[in-house]
């Protein structure tokens, strides 16, 4: 029987085996459609990946650069702010600096309108006028110039507070032996 099957068989057997690769080519041809299909996908898939990280680098990049202005700009700022806070300082110094030199100005002013009024009661005294030394001691107290006279002077001369002070003596005790005379 088995060879009969073979003997008979083997004409059937063509038949049938062309009959499976008939029907096992579409499938193939089908399966290798899906692949192609689905790797065809799968690439397109990717470079659409790419390209949305491309974008999204180069947003980055656009956000990185601006970040990098911002903080030069904020550099720029802290340095300028430093600049000020130094200038301000400066100022503050030269303003205080410059107020002193007035305060030494205005003393110095007051000191030479001592001197000057000294002076001139010095030459009242030496011309024998005891009522302008009066008046002229008077002005100087009522200003308070006999406390801006210097206390110390050169080694030799008499301190102008003292000659003022000397002055001063000498025309209360003249005006005094006047009127008792």
């Amino acid at each position: 029987m088995k060879l009969e099957k073979r003997s008979s068989g083997g004409e059937e057997l063509p038949s049938m085996q062309e009959g499976k690769p008939a029907k096992s080519k579409p499938v193939v041809v089908y399966i290798m459609i899906l692949f192609i299909a689905a790797f065809l996908l799968m690439a397109l898939s990717f470079l659409m990946h790419q390209r949305s990280n491309t974008e999204a680098l180069g947003q980055l990049q656009n956000s990185v650069s601006t970040m990098q202005e911002v903080q030069s700009y904020q550099e720029k700022i802290i340095q300028l702010q430093e600049e000020v806070t130094a200038a301000q300082g400066a100022i503050e110094d030269l303003e205080a600096e410059a107020s002193q030199t007035q305060k030494d100005l205005l003393q110095a002013q007051g000191e030479q309108q001592a001197l000057l009024a000294l002076y001139a009661l010095q030459q009242q005294y030496s011309a024998g006028d005891y009522a302008a030394c009066k008046e002229t001691m008077e002005a100087m107290e009522a200003a308070g110039y006999e406390t801006l006279l210097p206390k110390r002077i050169e080694q030799g001369v008499t301190p102008p507070s003292e000659r003022y002070q000397q002055l001063k003596d000498a025309v209360l005790d003249k005006l005094e032996a006047r009127t008792n005379k």
